[in-house]
């Protein structure tokens, strides 16, 4: 079962950069699981960007990528106040990111775990109440009662 950990929720990033966050949150990842390289994630989701903006707009950014190597799916969840020019498609600055990392061999459970924290963050409702969670643990919650199973 996918399932977002309070290790790798970063309640206000400090980063004010798109590549500042994606290496903030490669970071989380990669003290939870020391055996994926920062510098790899990092390089994965750059490239990734390159091909189109991750930012889906209504301040969310899912940047996501296949990781070598990595055995199960992966969620960190990162918030920014004040927001991050993310080359959205709305233009907007983003204020709440979902980075996903996938196995190479996992396809079909990338491109579900995709669509299932896209359909998560469309709804303003959610959105209002990650935006206005104050512990991790809230934002856990929320995650896991609707794209944990």
């Amino acid at each position: 079962m996918l399932q977002l950990t309070e290790q790798c929720v970063i309640l206000e990033l400090k980063a004010i950069t798109k590549e500042g966050i994606l290496l903030e949150l490669a970071s989380a990842v990669h003290e939870k699981y020391p055996q994926i390289s920062v510098k790899t994630m990092t390089t994965i989701l750059s490239e990734r960007e390159q091909i189109g903006s991750t930012g889906v707009g209504d301040g969310v950014a899912i940047p996501h990528g296949k990781i070598p190597g990595l055995d199960r799916l992966l969620l960190c969840f990162g918030r920014s106040s004040t927001g991050v020019g993310f080359d959205a498609v709305d233009t907007r600055p983003v204020h709440l990111l979902v980075m996903i990392l996938s196995p190479v061999h996992l396809a079909s459970d990338y491109l579900q775990t995709l669509a299932k924290v896209s359909r998560l963050l469309k709804n303003s409702d959610i959105r209002n109440k990650l935006l206005q969670a104050d512990k991790a643990q809230a934002i856990v919650e929320i995650f896991n009662q609707q794209i944990g199973s």
